[in-house]
């Protein structure tokens, strides 16, 4: 079982920037396909960005706004978000995946707004 812990959402401005955060308990976190899911009130969750080793993947809504990262000693995956949309605005939940094993963060709120 993999802990997943979200966190760095809130308030923000349109065209500002927040940082998320999400750490892992496992000791396999290299090995995980790491993940950015956002869900908004009344539509289906979809994948926001994704990373393994260097590869990245990211839907076209953000491309060019948000950069995935991760720093594996330190079992933490990043979504640093700029230029922020209110169309931005969901609940986030981080993913980590390998093979047949997805678990999930409790995710953090995301809301833009002037």
């Amino acid at each position: 079982q993999v802990q997943l812990v979200d966190s760095g959402g809130g308030l923000v401005q349109p065209g500002g920037s927040l940082r998320l955060s999400c750490t892992a308990s496992t000791i396999y976190f290299s090995y995980y396909v790491m993940g950015w899911y956002r869900q908004a009130p009344g539509k289906q969750r979809e994948l926001v960005a994704s990373i393994f080793n260097s590869y990245t993947n990211y839907v076209e809504s953000v491309k060019g706004r948000f950069t995935i990262s991760r720093d594996n000693p330190k079992k933490t995956v990043y979504l640093q978000m700029n230029d922020v949309k209110p169309e931005d605005t969901a609940v986030y939940y981080c993913s980590a995946n390998w093979g047949d094993h997805t678990y999930w963060g409790q995710g953090t709120q995301v809301t833009v707004s002037s």
